[in-house]
Formats: structure tokens, sequence, C-alpha cells
């Protein structure tokens, strides 16, 4: 029986003779459903017109796209480490080709995933590379919309990964967390972020918010939380969830500017980060 794909946001189900009758993902107030209604595809399907593209974003690291985009449109990482490579988030399609890229450069050893909306397809990237653990923060489990036996859920502030840490900073979900890799900017460090904090046009600031498309601002408590769960962290770079939303220079300090100006616009009446 076909695992069904949801068309918005990308997220695998589990076998079913028919598609499944509701995206909860969809309906949750962060994300949406199209005026159509649902819609629903496969892998099989989805690998007919798509491809998964590849890009070098630095030595020990290369992005991840589905071509032409799909769903949410966000891109993966492979993060190259001595300790075993790792894959920052997800997205719906895998492919024979990317899997044989991936091969050639040692595999992967585990998946770490940002938060709920791109769970997508993540445990047939598991599955392609022998069944890896994928770690999700057990505050977003309620989320999961295929178990699934690699599934390895953490909790706490902090995940090691090798040199890697998940870091748990919450407000966009609950468990939603960031990636430090620290051999990443030539030993400057960098931040692997999905939407927990997003690199917005300018690539000069990063933003953060409850919901993106439905312009749902988070509280001043969660901004403050956000900031101090990576302060303790050494990051020169920046990599968010979209194709060319990275902050190449300073990014530490683009956190800090970034959370006193949002401060600032939602009217705390203390706006500072002190």
């Amino acid at each position: 029986m076909p695992r069904f794909i949801c068309s918005t946001c990308g997220t695998q189900y589990p076998e079913s003779a028919a598609t499944p009758e509701h995206c909860p993902i969809c309906e949750d107030e962060r994300q949406w459903v199209p005026a159509s209604g649902q819609a629903w595809t496969r892998m099989e399907t989805l690998a007919k017109h798509h491809q998964v593209v590849w890009e070098k974003e630095e030595e020990g690291l290369c992005s991840l796209a589905i071509e032409p985009s799909f769903a949410i449109g966000q891109r993966a990482f492979l993060v190259r480490q001595k300790d075993g490579n790792i894959l920052w988030d997800c997205f719906s399609l895998v492919d024979d080709a990317i899997v044989g890229k991936i091969r050639e450069l040692g595999g992967i050893s585990a998946i770490a995933i940002s938060h709920p909306h791109y769970y997508s397809s993540m445990l047939e990237w598991s599955a392609a590379f022998g069944g890896v653990p994928i770690h999700i923060h057990a505050d977003d489990a309620e989320w999961v919309q295929r178990p699934g036996d690699a599934l390895e859920f953490w909790s706490g502030d902090r995940l090691a990964l090798g040199e890697a840490t998940m870091i748990r900073c919450g407000g966009h979900f609950a468990g939603a967390s960031v990636l430090h890799v620290p051999s990443l900017a030539g030993g400057g460090g960098a931040l692997l972020t999905g939407d927990t904090i997003q690199v917005v046009p300018d690539r000069k600031h990063v933003s953060f918010m409850y919901s993106y498309p439905n312009l749902i601002p988070l509280a001043e408590p969660a901004i403050r939380k956000i900031v101090e769960a990576v302060r303790p962290f050494a990051f020169e770079t920046i990599y968010g969830a979209f194709e060319g939303r990275t902050i190449r220079k300073g990014g530490k300090q683009a956190v800090e500017a970034s959370a006193l100006r949002y401060l600032r616009a939602i009217g705390t009446d203390n706006p500072t980060l002190d």
C-alpha cells in the first residue's frame, strides 16, 4: 500500500489504501490548508517531476533541496564530521542519485530534525541509510504522523551528536531546536537553524515567529529563551531553512541585535537582553 504525502506541508503518512482524511500538521494554526482543500501525492509520483539538488556550502557542509520546490520548500544539510555524518532536517523526496552521492561521502550516522514541519519523509531517509537514528525532541513527539523504530526522542536542552550539539530553543514549537557545529565557518562555528531562528531576506538579521505563514509572533519570554539557549555557543555563520538564507559573518551578533529589534517592535517594557 502507498504512503501518502501531504502536498502542502510534505509530511509522509503510514501505509493506507486511501488518502488520509486530515493532515494535523496543516490544520494546526502554524500551518495552513489550501482553499482548494488538502491534496496528496506519493514518493514515486513526486520523483517523476522533481529531483534532489546538491550544493556545497563550505568545507564540511552541503545543502540539499527538492527542485522544482515542493511543499514548504525547505533545504536540508549534510554535515560531515569525523564521528559520523549528520543529515540536518529532511524533505519529502529521497532518490537513488542523492543516496548514492551521500554514500560516496561516507553516508550518514544520524538524522537530526529541527521541528515537526520538517519531519516530511524522515523514515524513508533513515531506511535509505540502514535505519540510522532520527533525533527529535520529546516535546514534539505528538506531531509524529508516521511512527517508526528509528525515531529517538531526546529530552532536556542539549544533545551531543559527535562534535555537533542539538540545542532546544522552543518558540516555534515546544521542542524546536538548532544544530551547532563548531568546526564550520573555518572553526568559527555555525548554527543550522531551520525555522527556529529564521534568517530573513536581508541576510543580516533573523526573526522568530510562532507561525510564519500566518504571521503569529512570539511573546517576549520565548525570544529571551531562544537567545539564552544559543548564547553559550560561538558561531559566525547561520544557515537558515531556505535557499540563500545564510548569514556568513557575525551570526552571533545578528541574533542578539535582531532579538533587541524584535523586543522593541512588540513594545516590551524592557528592550534589553541583560
